[in-house]
Parts: C-alpha cells; sequence; structure tokens
C-alpha cells in the first residue's frame, strides 16, 4: 500500500507561513525518508522533523523499536534493510514524493587496520557507503523529476576531518560519504537539488552505551570517551537532529555540498 503524502495547503502571513491562522513548523509540507530510525540520532531526527510538521517514513531494520514511532503525529513506518537494493527499490516505488532523503544507517568498527578483517572491512563499506549510494540512486531521479530535492548524509568528524584512534575502517567508510555528498552536490547543483553531511563528533546513544559495555573495561572506555571531549561532555542525539531540521528546511536553501561539524569543539 503506498505511503500517505497528502500535503496541507499553507499561505504566508507576515513572512511567516501559516494554515488557518496557525503558526507551521518549519518543515511543514515536506515528504521525508529517514534510514536507521529506531534509535539513537535516527529516532531523535525523526521525532523532531514530524514536531516541525514534516511527514515522516522512518525506517529501519528493527520493527518493534520501530513501530514505537508511530506514536508521533506525522511518522510512519516501514522496516527497511538499506544494504538490500530490492528493498529499496520497492520502496522508492510506493513514495509518489520526496523532498528530503536522511541517510544515517552506520556501523562503529573499533580497531586499527590491524584488527580489521576482510570481513569487517566489506560489512561497513556495504553499510555506511554502499546503502547511501543505493538510497540515493533510487530516490534522487524522483527529486530530478519535481526538480527539487534534498539530501542529507551522516558522516563523522572521524573521517578525512580527524584522524581517530581505532576507527580504520569507520573513518574510511565516513570519509567516503564525504566524498560522495560533495560529488551529488556538485553533479546536480544545477538541476535543484542540495547535498550536505552532518559530522558529529561522541554522540551518547544506545550503540555508544552498548560499544562501552562491550569493552573489557567498561567503566574507563566510558572515562576515555568524556576525557577527549573539550566541552566535558557528549553530544546529545536531539542536538544532532536539530542541525538535521535546519538542514532539511528551507533555511538553509543555500547550503550545499557541505560537511557541517557538531562535536564540541573535538577537532579542533
Amino acid at each position: 500500500m503506498p505511503f500517505s503524502t497528502k500535503i496541507s495547503r499553507c499561505t504566508e502571513k507576515s513572512g511567516r507561513r501559516t494554515l488557518l491562522g496557525v503558526i507551521m513548523g518549519r518543515l511543514e509540507g515536506k515528504v521525508i525518508v529517514l534510514s536507521a530510525a529506531a534509535q539513537g540520532i535516527g529516532r531523535a531526527t525523526a521525532i523532531a522533523f514530524a514536531k516541525e510538521g514534516a511527514t515522516v517514513i522512518a525506517t529501519d531494520i528493527h520493527a518493534a523499536k520501530l513501530k514505537e514511532l508511530e506514536e508521533y503525529s506525522g511518522i510512519q513506518t516501514r522496516v527497511l534493510d538499506v544494504t538490500k537494493k530490492e528493498e529499496i527499490e520497492n520502496l522508492a516505488k510506493e513514495i509518489e514524493k520526496i523532498d528530503v532523503l536522511v541517510n544515517i544507517a552506520g556501523f562503529v568498527h573499533h580497531g586499527t587496520i590491524l584488527d580489521c578483517s576482510e570481513a569487517d572491512w566489506d560489512f561497513t563499506m556495504n553499510l555506511n557507503v554502499r546503502s547511501m549510494y543505493l538510497m540515493v540512486k533510487a530516490f534522487l531521479p524522483k527529486m530530478l523529476a519535481q526538480k527539487s530535492g534534498n539530501i542529507i548524509n551522516m558522516s563523522s568528524v572521524a573521517s578525512s576531518i580527524k584522524g581517530v584512534v581505532n576507527r580504520c575502517v569507520y573513518s574510511t567508510s565516513k570519509a567516503a560519504v564525504i566524498g560522495l555528498t560533495k560529488s551529488v552536490a556538485a553533479d546536480f547543483i544545477d538541476r535543484g537539488i542540495r547535498c550536505n553531511c552532518v559530522c558529529p563528533g561522541t554522540v551518547d546513544t544506545p550503540s555508544l552505551r552498548e560499544r562501552i559495555q562491550a569493552r573489557p573495561n567498561p567503566e574507563q572506555a566510558l572515562k576515555d570517551f568524556l576525557d577527549r571531549q573539550k566541552t566535558g561532555r557528549m553530544a546529545t542525539a536531539e542536538e544532532v537532529a536539530h542541525l538535521c531540521v535546519y538542514l532539511a528546511s528551507d533555511e538553509s536553501s543555500y547550503v550545499t555540498g557541505g560537511e557541517h561539524i557538531i562535536d564540541g569543539g573535538w577537532s579542533l
């Protein structure tokens, strides 16, 4: 069954968008497809988008956690494995209109190049880079037909921006995301398409807590994460979501091809 992407009519009044006298959200009328929405940055971003009036099609492989998002008005959910080309193409066929594509799905491998097996390398590059290639390739034609579209990719300061210990394949993959972002932005800037990437530092998410608990000394691992934060704390998922709202909105209409750092000064 196709997703509902009915758009409310709005007017401009005193420079602010209104509907029957009610001030509208910054993303009102926009249809947004988002990956990795079940928890962490993806979940916070899906909720932030919905609160700003967007119709959000939230996807993830974790059906139970994803289902929880349906309590928020404006969010529809779909179980999707972003490493599967056929699943992505089927979803793209069901969606008539898309304004913003947000690629968040990713995996953090711990270790140097000597700790990274070929299987680790292939898995990370498949999930962190190839999935974005598949998503963009499936949805970009719809944006080109509309003569407008906005793509936001999740990268990291652990990339071409900053060398980070024990993040070899992860940093490599996130550097590739920056390259992909700039390539898409340059190729389609004259056809109404914008493409940016978000580069967080350390974000306090369930996946980070799981990785900390998996270390031989979780207490020391947490201390190590905090010690490298110049602000004395990690970012929250909601803080990253606020940046995504800006990039998804028309407020950033002159912004494309950029890597937008949100790391509390870690990369300085």
